[in-house]
């Protein structure tokens, strides 16, 4: 790396909170937000080196994922991975790394409380099986271990939920033409084992 200095020549209001600063020479202008010109002490006059420019610049991404986090965080629940995948799009791995252990450092974001929350929505709300809620959750980037502890809890209620199911939206469905292997197909998809539908559908049957 270069061991030249560059000094900075001027600091200016670019937009919102952003400042532009130039410096002496060919060296290209950067732009950082305020606050992180206000950390890192820059002032006109400074004699800054590359490494120091570069530095700024990180903590300027630094500063612009984190507050993407927490706007992301706003809206919904995230975990980890799916936060750290979110970031990733805009921003080099490094500071998605530092931005998401800061945030599990301070408790905005958990995966065995997300977990929890996925596990309720994909099994109370969407009514999907074990196996479907599972995969969604893997998809999310949930730890294994987790997801299985999450979903442990609504273990003996199954038979339950896929009954209640039936009788809410394939109950019609199973007086069509080939409906019920046509209704069987549609729970499997949802996550159903083979086992517990057929069962289910005995017991329908018989009610």
């Amino acid at each position: 790396m270069s061991s030249e200095k560059y000094r900075v020549s001027e600091i200016s209001r670019f937009k919102g909170e952003t400042l532009r600063i130039d410096f002496d020479g060919e060296r290209e202008p950067i732009f950082i937000n305020a606050s992180v010109v206000y950390d890192l002490g820059i002032s006109a006059g400074k004699l800054m080196s590359e490494e120091e420019i570069l530095f700024a610049e990180e903590r300027n991404d630094y500063r612009r994922a984190r507050e993407r986090a927490l706007y992301l965080l706003d809206d919904r629940d995230y975990g980890y991975v799916e936060l750290f995948k979110k970031l990733e799009k805009n921003y080099p791995e490094s500071i998605c790394y530092e931005v998401a252990n800061n945030l599990a450092e301070l408790g905005l974001i958990d995966d065995r409380r997300y977990a929890k929350k996925c596990a309720e929505y994909f099994v109370v709300t969407k009514m999907r099986g074990k196996y479907r809620a599972s995969e969604e959750m893997r998809q999310r980037g949930i730890p294994r271990e987790l997801i299985d502890e999450a979903l442990s809890e609504y273990e003996d209620s199954s038979d339950e939920r896929l009954k209640e199911l039936i009788e809410k939206k394939y109950a019609r469905r199973l007086l069509e033409e080939n409906g019920v292997k046509k209704v069987k197909a549609a729970l499997i998809r949802q996550g159903y084992g083979f086992d517990e539908i057929n069962a289910a559908l005995k017991e329908f049957e018989e009610e």
